[in-house]
């Protein structure tokens, strides 16, 4: 038996935040059902209230050698967060909109698939990341007025119109008059609209495995644009943006006016004027279903 398999055998705790979009009532006794069948019928699986998520994650890494979490963005960050590069390995299923981290570690598949398949032939992956000031990430960073489009497609979803157009001009407004100064290192500086930073597991042009993260100065020049950059900066083949600079970096520094605008694998986090983000090797532990021979 292999290390990943050996530590199945040991403790196993599955938090499921029911309120992410692929969590109901079900979810529970269906997560149950997968460990049964894998033959680890001693699988905790707690199902917890969005209030209850940190108390419920914190109690799980505390007792677990194996963490499955089925939750959005935020969630899985946090989880992994909480693992970090020696603690509990990790299963972070799809369980919001975006599923930024499960769909690089997952592919497409359903969290039901995607944990059976793990259980039945797991291995141990590696996964390096950034971190912005004391915030870890994982996917990708967007930083600068594009990442206020957040607020308005949170209220556009909510069926809250007005609200969605007062963001949305608020958005717009900022990116045409706050722009960012960067620092990439080895004499890359300037002054873009907004910066990306893109982790191993995410790049296309990267192997998962490279030691770097990538950063890029962008200059969108519509609202059409800024929004295109804030939500598809992570799977859509963002470099046909128009580009000040793009570069493979172990750090880099951002400045803005005021606060720098900040988004960490889809979730809006507060900065200050500043942010330094460096590169972490091994962020986190994953247990994904192993290769073929």
């Amino acid at each position: 038996m292999n290390g990943a398999g050996a530590a199945l055998q040991k403790r196993i705790v599955a938090v499921l935040n029911v309120g992410s979009g692929s969590c109901d009532a079900n979810s529970a006794a269906e997560a149950k059902a997968v460990f049964d069948q894998a033959g680890l019928s001693h699988a905790a699986v707690v199902a917890v209230e969005p209030g209850d998520l940190d108390k419920a994650l914190g109690d799980a890494v505390a007792r677990a050698d194996v963490l499955v979490v089925l939750g959005g963005d935020g969630t899985i960050s946090a989880a992994a967060s909480r693992c970090g590069g020696a603690g509990a390995l990790l299963i972070p299923l799809p369980g919001g909109t975006m599923n930024m981290l499960p769909k690089a570690l997952y592919g497409e598949r359903p969290w039901r698939e995607a944990l059976a398949e793990t259980l039945a032939n797991p291995a141990v992956r590696e996964v390096s990341g950034g971190k912005a000031d004391d915030r870890a990430f994982f996917c990708v960073a967007i930083l600068g007025a594009p990442s206020l489009w957040a607020q308005a497609r949170e209220a556009a979803r909510k069926g809250d119109v007005v609200e969605a157009v007062k963001r949305a001009v608020t958005a717009t407004r900022r990116s045409l008059t706050e722009s960012l100064d960067y620092d990439f290192g080895g004499g890359l500086t300037g002054a873009a609209e907004a910066v990306v930073v893109i982790c191993p597991a995410i790049a296309k042009d990267m192997n998962p495995d490279e030691p770097t993260l990538e950063a890029a100065a962008v200059d969108p020049e519509t609202a059409a644009g800024l929004f295109g950059l804030a939500f598809h900066a992570a799977f859509d083949d963002w470099r046909n943006s128009a580009t000040a600079s793009l570069a493979k970096v172990k750090t880099l520094c951002v400045t803005g006016h005021g606060e720098v605008p900040v988004i960490l694998d889809g979730e809006k986090v507060r900065m200050g004027r500043t942010v330094e983000i460096g590169f972490i090797p091994v962020a986190f532990r994953a247990l994904v279903p192993a290769e073929p021979q």
